[in-house]
């Protein structure tokens, strides 16, 4: 039963009491469904006139929803954007204007979504959405851009019509949940759709249950590859689109572009899937290529292949699948020379461990690992029987915290090697936090 709502004293007053408040209400952290989460909705009151664009995937959400969010802001409309999970500050979930959101804003909302749930129970994520969209609703953005957390069909985010959708791409994880085939998986991402609305995959290979779902509902299906795509140099690079999906019309064209300042190669599959977006939507958002070129040399997101100016070279990356693992790896290879490579690593047991290491071990020459808190993280000791059992070459040292790990890494390590961190967003955010803390 939730809290009397009579005394508000009984509510928290500050952004830490709320969330420990939302943590200990719910046993099931993961409760996929929109039945509870559309009740309360539309007990919120009436949405804000703004267009919704919604992202979700298996890799690159972060990065996208961030180009999407520094392009509009480079032309000038007010943006809303949520993502999860955050690193340091919950209110780097929500966004307005480029700015995460304030604390009284931020608890002004969750009191609003506690006051409208009733007898509703909601998870932690579930509440969290609808205060993010509460926000958004006071702030009253031009566009709103939302960030899938899981899959996508039953995903809370998905209550919310989206005017168009990006699959960033599909691969295999949260199986438990998604289902154990790319096919499966594919479906459910693909849930976020709308009939007669433009839907854009980012990926050259897309499952066909995915594009089947699209024929099915009537949207309008663009694939990378197929109705749009890039190609480039050392020094820019461009991008190509029919102007109708699927391959139809005429051919557009636009060249010179900067690469994105995000790195990795990957990103430009990110960023061809986000012009493609603004694309289909320009009668109603138009951006000129101005504020496209701006935006991608501005846009910036913690923890996506961060590295980390001084020596030795730190790089900071949430890659906790095998397939972020892979672009990880090639990113690294592209770096330049290291004598050595230690690896920082902690990760949760439900991932697939033998996978992730699988396609870092040719990268790393020592391992560094790490106990991860809560019922799903995995001790160090259990991690390194997974690093083993991957067949990974070098030494492997145990430590009870990713921060800790960390600094026996640097020490360890010449000026001229490099760190990697990576496993999960719990252990970037513990090592982030610690260099920090150092700095000031």
């Amino acid at each position: 039963m939730p809290e009397s709502l009579e005394d508000p004293k009984v509510l928290p007053d500050t952004v830490e009491g709320w969330l420990a408040l939302l943590e200990s209400r719910h046993a099931q952290t993961i409760q996929l469904g929109l039945d509870r989460v559309a009740k309360v909705r539309a007990a919120l009151g009436p949405d804000p006139a703004a267009v919704v664009i919604a992202v979700g995937g298996t890799n690159g959400k972060g990065s996208t929803c961030a180009m999407l969010e520094s392009i509009l802001l480079a032309e000038g409309y007010r943006v809303g954007c949520y993502t999860s999970p955050h690193l340091l500050r919950y209110n780097e979930r929500v966004r307005v204007d480029g700015r995460d959101v304030d604390d009284a804003a931020l608890i002004e909302a969750f009191v609003s979504v506690e006051h409208a749930r009733g007898q509703t129970a909601l998870t932690y994520f579930e509440h969290g959405t609808l205060a993010a969209w509460e926000v958004f609703r006071a702030q009253r953005p031009d566009v709103i851009i939302l960030e899938v957390g899981l899959g996508g069909r039953l995903d809370a985010v998905n209550v919310f019509d989206a005017d168009c959708a990006i699959v960033t791409g599909v691969a295999m994880d949260h199986m438990e949940y998604l289902g154990d085939t790319r096919e499966a998986i594919g479906f459910e991402k693909a849930g976020i759709f709308r009939a007669g609305k433009p839907a854009v995959y980012g990926d050259p290979q897309p499952p066909a249950s995915l594009v089947e779902h699209a024929a099915s509902i009537g949207a309008t299906l663009w694939i990378s590859g197929r109705d749009f795509g890039f190609g480039g140099d050392q020094q820019q690079w461009g991008y190509w689109r029919y102007e109708a999906a699927p391959a139809k019309g005429a051919l557009t064209r636009r060249g010179g572009l900067a690469y994105p300042a995000l790195r990795g190669a990957n990103q430009l599959l990110n960023a061809a899937a986000v012009m493609t977006a603004l694309d289909t939507l320009r009668e109603c958002i138009p951006v000129s290529m101005q504020s496209v070129r701006e935006g991608l040399m501005l846009v910036e997101v913690p923890g996506r292949f961060q590295v980390l100016p001084g020596r030795p070279a730190v790089v900071l990356d949430v890659a906790h699948n095998p397939q972020a693992a892979g672009v990880l790896s090639e990113n690294l290879g592209g770096m330049g020379f290291h004598p050595e490579t230690s690896a920082v690593l902690g990760m949760f047991g439900d991932k697939d461990v033998e996978g992730v290491v699988a396609r870092m071990r040719d990268r790393v020459d020592r391992w560094y690992l790490a106990d991860l808190p809560g019922p799903r993280g995995l001790t160090a000791e259990d991690l390194a029987v997974r690093v083993r059992a991957a067949e990974a070459k070098g030494d492997i040292h145990c430590f009870k915290s990713p921060s800790e790990a960390f600094i026996a890494a640097r020490k360890s390590v010449e000026e001229g090697d490099r760190i990697a961190v990576f496993g999960s967003f719990l252990t970037v955010a513990d090592v982030l936090a610690t260099i920090r803390s150092e700095r000031h």
